[in-house]
């Protein structure tokens, strides 16, 4: 029998999820996830999705993907310390260090995988960290894996950061204090101040640390926010996802040779889970190749940002202070964000809603992201359905 008070404990607060609107139904695709994508019958122009390049169907990666398996096998049979690990992950792991400028990379699971991986690899008791506030989850979960004291910084504020760094190495109490920040923040799509991060971490001997999910494949040429910034031989960590704009799964982690051969020997998910499949690892490769050989996904990406979030600016929608492709159209009130979500949804546009406590509360938005391969007339669909709602609501 199952236990009661675990059965009392999910139902109430199941049920007060949903009472507060903030339970999430999720709908299975029954399409490629695309810049069209078909739910129960029926299409939506798709404005959720993380596939900034459009990689994620291309034909080029499926290709690569079918040869590796054949040549390989489905799964890589075991963890890469024991003899999990194929000379097509070497292969990719080169090809990322060339692609990043670091000497060496290590090839995870999955971008949240490398957060707990290094985070606690690198720092334990004894250490601290100053987190910026809104850093990704996998990175507070990270933290918490260290037993270092863990000081946060308000959001990009550089004052705050150097007199809490100053406060840090003042104290004598840390052998060792690491700064880490998301490169590009999911929610607000702006950008982590890298270059004065690096000012201060060089003067109160920080180690850094730049979570690169959503600047992968987007920023530098494709190589991220550190690349960006000019930053490569100044930031010990670059932790990079391999699940969004290269269109496939997993994560990396891009430093030094030395603190790649100490992940080895001391990062829990690499010792302990299952390799990255080949035919996945031979995806990767090929996304990695046509970021390196051509602009021209990067540069559609960017011609489309500009058109919505131009077009949303126009209609009177304010989308923050977002300097990415992350497109959020803050609307505040969660019911109404809700409400807006919903009614986008009925015009055939899939944008889903972002409130609390993702978000602070009255901060509720709908968060869109344009992709290279979304068409003038797709996106003049979605503006379109944002004048009506936007009208109908009183918003605009």
């Amino acid at each position: 029998m199952a236990s009661q008070s675990l059965t009392s404990y999910l139902q109430h607060n199941l049920e007060e999820l949903k009472n507060q609107g903030l339970y999430n139904t999720i709908q299975p695709l029954e399409s490629p996830n695309g810049p069209l994508i078909q739910i129960e019958g029926r299409e939506f122009v798709n404005l959720s999705s993380n596939n900034y390049l459009g990689l994620a169907n291309d034909d080029r990666l499926k290709e690569a993907a079918i040869r590796a398996t054949r040549q390989y096998g489905t799964g890589s049979g075991a963890v890469r310390s024991i003899n999990g690990t194929l000379q097509i992950h070497i292969e990719l792991e080169e090809k990322l260090a060339q692609f990043k400028g670091t000497e060496a990379v290590l090839a995870y699971q999955s971008g949240f995988n490398c957060n707990m991986a290094a985070i606690s690899a690198v720092m334990g008791a004894g250490d601290a960290i100053l987190s910026d506030e809104l850093n990704h989850a996998s990175i507070i979960d990270g933290c918490r894996l260290t037993k270092a004291k863990v000081i946060r910084f308000n959001h990009s504020d550089m004052e705050d950061l150097r007199n809490k760094a100053k406060a840090a190495r003042e104290s004598g109490q840390y052998e060792k204090v690491m700064v880490i920040t998301d490169g590009v923040f999911s929610m607000d799509g702006d950008i982590a101040n890298l270059p004065e991060i690096v000012s201060i971490a060089d003067e109160f001997d920080l180690i850094t640390y730049v979570d690169d999910a959503h600047g992968s494949g987007v920023l530098g040429g494709g190589a991220g926010t550190v690349k960006h910034f000019g930053l490569s031989d100044k930031i010990d960590f670059q932790i990079g996802t391999l699940s969004k704009a290269i269109g496939v799964v997993g994560g990396y982690v891009a430093g030094s040779r030395e603190l790649i051969d100490w992940l080895k020997v001391r990062s829990r998910p690499f010792l302990f889970s299952t390799a990255l499949p080949p035919g996945t690892v031979a995806a990767c490769i090929e996304a990695v190749h046509i970021l390196q050989n051509s602009k021209d996904l990067q540069e559609q990406l960017w011609k489309n940002t500009k058109y919505l979030q131009e077009g949303l600016r126009n209609l009177g929608f304010s989308i923050g202070k977002t300097e990415t492709p992350i497109t959020p159209c803050i609307i505040g009130d969660e019911a109404a964000t809700q409400k807006f979500s919903q009614r986008l949804y009925e015009e055939g546009i899939y944008a889903k809603s972002i409130v609390f406590p993702t978000v602070p509360k009255g901060t509720g938005r709908v968060r869109n992201m344009p992709t290279a391969i979304h068409t003038q007339e797709m996106l003049d669909r979605a503006l379109t359905a944002y004048e009506t709602i936007g009208r109908e609501l009183g918003l605009i």
